[in-house]
């Protein structure tokens, strides 16, 4: 079980091209099935029912894990089987039909537009450092770029000329997305300084001091650093600043289609759930819209 699950893992990555994030959190999430299976004397993934399943789920929401987190774990073990049975060492898929507890959907915490301001507020002039940070701050905000596509961004990726940024999102899916003039502004002024660090061979286009690119948890570090240095109280992390984008984009333009397209949702609930329009203009947009709700004048 252990072998096919280290080629499960070579499959979700070579094949399905799923990130190193995404990749380590099936890891995980087998590994505890794996756990459970020798607790229950299982010795093969054909020995696993569905009464085996909904028996650790249960455990699971036992220990606590949020209904989210139990829901990652259904679909990497459904993902398991469709691999095994593709591989002809199973022929049936025991977690199928088992559904996650429900959990409440809970809105990301978001940073106002003065608070972005301020966290962006950073002198280009300050250090190497505060201009490449400022620079990948801006470019979070201004496209509202996953972490993973922010990292894995090379020079060539970005057009100057018409202000546009090409990623690869979750999927291996590309999308071009507009990026603002400050953050192109940014941009420019870290390709400058760029060369101090890194080598005419090196395409990333954000790197440390060694020239090498720059990981992510090494940029999660210095977007923390500078909320706690632009005195933001609450911590401060890359999905934040995704967030704030989408949630300012919506309440200025109310075009939720539009801000899905942008994020790179293959669903628009989602969209719905990471953005929110406070209940005032919603409903300043009902009474002006809606036939049956228009006052008399």
């Amino acid at each position: 079980m252990d072998k096919d699950l280290v080629a499960f893992l070579h499959y979700l990555a070579q094949q399905k091209r799923m990130s190193p994030h995404t990749v380590t959190n099936y890891q995980r999430d087998i590994k505890r099935l794996l756990i459970f299976c020798e607790q229950q004397n299982l010795l093969s993934w054909t020995a696993l029912k569905s009464s085996h399943i909904r028996q650790f789920i249960a455990e699971l929401h036992q220990t606590g894990l949020s209904g989210r987190t139990i829901q990652r774990s259904l679909s990497a073990i459904r993902s398991l089987y469709r691999y095994l049975m593709g591989e002809g060492l199973a022929e049936l898929n025991p977690a199928q039909a088992v559904q996650a507890p429900k959990s409440k959907k809970r809105l990301p915490s978001t940073l106002d537009v003065d608070q972005m301001n301020g966290l962006l507020a950073i002198s280009p002039t300050e250090s190497i450092i505060a201009c490449r940070d400022g620079a990948i701050m801006e470019l979070f905000y201004s496209s509202g770029l996953r972490l993973a596509e922010l990292t894995s961004l090379d020079i060539r990726d970005v057009d100057f000329g018409d202000q546009l940024v090409y990623v690869t999102g979750k999927g291996n899916k590309s999308r071009v997305i507009p990026v603002g003039k400050q953050a192109i502004s940014a941009l420019k002024t870290w390709l400058e300084k760029r060369t101090q660090w890194a080598s005419f061979e090196q395409t990333a286009l954000f790197v440390g001091k060694q020239g090498r690119r720059l990981g992510a948890r090494a940029i999660q570090q210095r977007v923390n650093h500078w909320g706690k240095k632009q005195g933001i109280s609450d911590r401060v992390h890359p999905h934040r600043l995704r967030h704030a984008f989408a949630s300012h984009m919506l309440e200025a333009s109310g075009d939720l289609r539009a801000v899905q397209e942008l994020l790179g949702h293959a669903d628009i609930s989602t969209t719905q759930i990471y953005t929110h329009v406070d209940f005032q203009h919603l409903a300043k947009v009902y009474d002006e819209a809606h036939p049956r709700a228009k006052k008399d004048k």
